[in-house]
């Protein structure tokens, strides 16, 4: 079965103009990835469902929108370095739509990704990408409550990263 994948891009964020269409490449590369995993397409929201498209958003902004949308959304009142709505995967009701599965949005706050780069002492790009990662396994359902959760996602996203060659 061959899968479409719809991928859109917003960057508000002025301070760093990036290259939306790398970034969508490498979202599709790296959800790919995830789902020829077997552990990872038996366990993620998609598995058991008919479809032929699989859609999701990012937006990039900074991270006093986060901060808004933390206390909005989340009632947690702090900026974060990315915030994930995973429609599919938390819904009671899931549904899919003309063969369509809109997984959600991933909001990553560049700024964050900028300091956070600097302080692991890699390139935007790279950390970039590895919230990019990190966002859609949210989206496929994943979380990591346990150290064995964030070691097995942490985990995943090195792969994924190294299979993406970032």
């Amino acid at each position: 079965m061959t899968i479409d994948y719809n991928i859109f891009t917003e960057n508000i964020y002025a301070d760093w103009v990036i290259d939306e269409k790398l970034f969508i490449d490498r979202a599709r590369n790296i959800l790919k990835f995830y789902l020829s995993v077997p552990e990872v397409y038996e366990a993620c929201c998609l598995n058991g469902f008919d479809y032929d498209t699989v859609s999701f958003d990012f937006l990039y902004c900074d991270s006093k929108k986060t901060h808004e949308i933390n206390r909005e959304y989340r009632q947690k009142d702090y900026p974060a370095d990315i915030i994930t709505f995973a429609i599919f995967a938390d819904s009671e009701e899931k549904f899919v739509f003309d063969g369509e599965i809109n997984l959600g949005e991933v909001i990553i706050a560049l700024d964050k990704v900028m300091e956070e780069a600097e302080k692991k002492g890699v390139s935007r790009e790279y950390e970039l990408s590895f919230l990019i990662s990190h966002g859609i396994l949210h989206l496929l359902g994943f979380d990591h409550q346990t150290e064995e959760d964030y070691n097995f996602i942490i985990d995943l996203q090195n792969r994924a990263l190294e299979y993406d060659k970032v």
